[in-house]
């Protein structure tokens, strides 16, 4: 129910289930895109033990994102129908294998195929918004959800930037390159598996309980469609497609430069692997604080004038994107390159963060549809990314054209628009909320 939801974040409290589910959901994102991103800066390493094509290159980045596409899709529905504690924990155990696997594989294609299953754990985000969005009240949704998102997708910064010390801790223990990344490679694995013992152990669906104690007793059930009919739904909605269009300019674009910026400053500034990795580091862990300040933006904006400002917001957060994508593709040095990777970095993670300040007002009766539609999204901008680089054959030349076509995607924010009945009830909901007071202490 609406009253119970939290009305505000209490960061260091963890006595309510509002507030157990924000540090456990961004904690176990955390450890997923560690794990889902701790090859990325390896890769100058494992292509010269699998004599890796720039083809493979390509081919083994596209897979890293395609199939979260699907399962992205998925989850958000199934969160619906049997909560999203159960689905974040087999999520995140079964993901631990391919995980495992990738460090005993021994020639390109099965690298290709782990690295294929592996990219499942990108579905995390999906979970981690649903999660959030039924934990928090409207007034503070936006601001639970990117934060979480933004400390959580830090985690892949932080495989950037730790993963290359990992692999030099290992090589300075007497171990050979060909075994040291392989090592590397089974801490997150059994991260993950802590980490689903965790989540399984101290959070719970939503304020009321788990789902499936609640579906005793209906009434106690918040009212949401379950399942493919919470899919049905948000497939019907125009407004999630055009979400879907920019995420895949906002998110997508991130996890691009997470596969590729640490080998991009290894071949065009001459970077060695620690020094590539930190600097691409850098640029994931902006989502630490930028993800934050683009949902409370939202939050703040919507409060003042509106619904409708959400949207507007994300327009202008998406071409500030853009134009610093074409700086940093244009960049010669190496200290220009990462002070416009810097900035774009910054305008990307704001743009994820006021996208997913948005979702949760799309339709509240299908949340795991939109939520998970929209997260597809990204990923189908990280895997469309892919084939461009692959036609373009030059990495610099297709952060040229991400940035012209981020820029240009910013119009389907603007398409975002919400009927009058339909913002009265938002602020409706809203007052109801802050009038109840919330849970979280």
């Amino acid at each position: 129910m609406l009253e119970d939801k939290a009305t505000r974040i209490t960061l260091f409290s963890l006595r309510s289930a509002p507030m157990r589910a924000f540090h456990l959901t961004w904690l176990a994102f955390f450890v997923c895109f560690f794990a889902w991103f701790a090859c990325a800066p390896l890769m100058p390493v494992i292509v010269q033990a699998f004599s890796l094509t720039p083809e493979q290159v390509a081919n083994i980045n596209i897979a890293a994102v395609a199939v979260t596409i699907l399962v992205r899709m998925l989850v958000g529905p199934l969160c619906d129908r049997y909560g999203p504690r159960r689905i974040y924990t087999g999520l995140m155990t079964l993901g631990a294998l391919p995980v495992f696997a990738l460090a005993f594989a021994d020639d390109y294609l099965t690298f290709l195929l782990c690295r294929l299953g592996i990219g499942a754990i990108g579905a995390s985000f999906v979970i981690t918004q649903y999660h959030t969005s039924v934990m928090f009240a409207p007034n503070v949704v936006g601001t639970a959800n990117a934060t979480t998102a933004g400390w959580g997708n830090a985690g892949a910064g932080a495989a950037q930037a730790l993963v290359p010390l990992l692999f030099s801790a290992i090589l300075f223990l007497g171990v050979d390159t060909a075994q040291a990344w392989r090592g590397a490679m089974l801490v997150p694995g059994a991260a993950l598996l802590a980490m689903a013992w965790l989540y399984w152990r101290y959070t719970q669906d939503c304020p009321q309980g788990d789902y499936a104690t609640l579906r005793r007793d209906a009434a106690r059930l918040p009212p949401r469609k379950g399942g493919w009919a919470s899919f049905r739904q948000a497939c019907g909605n125009y407004r999630v497609w055009m979400l879907f269009l920019t995420y895949a300019a906002c998110f997508g674009v991130e996890v691009f430069m997470h596969n590729i910026a640490a080998i991009y400053y290894v071949m065009h500034f001459d970077f060695s692997l620690r020094d590539a990795g930190l600097a691409a580091g850098t640029f994931g862990l902006l989502a630490l604080f930028a993800r934050a300040l683009g949902g409370w933006l939202s939050d703040k904006a919507a409060a003042r004038w509106g619904l409708d400002v959400r949207a507007s917001l994300l327009c202008l957060l998406i071409i500030g994107e853009g134009l610093g994508l074409l700086w940093f593709s244009q960049a010669s040095g190496a200290v220009m390159a990462i002070l416009a990777m810097l900035v774009f970095g910054l305008f990307t993670h704001m743009a994820c963060g006021a996208t997913y300040a948005l979702v949760p007002f799309v339709d509240r009766k299908a949340l795991g549809g939109v939520a998970g539609i929209v997260g597809a999204g990204g990923n189908v901008g990280a895997v469309a990314a892919g084939f461009l680089m692959k036609e373009v054959g030059d990495m610099q030349g297709t952060l040229l054209w991400l940035g012209a076509f981020v820029a240009v995607s910013s119009l389907c924010a603007l398409a975002v628009r919400f009927s009058a009945e339909h913002k009265a009830n938002e602020a409706a909901l809203r007052d109801r909320a802050l009038a109840a007071g919330g849970l979280a202490r």
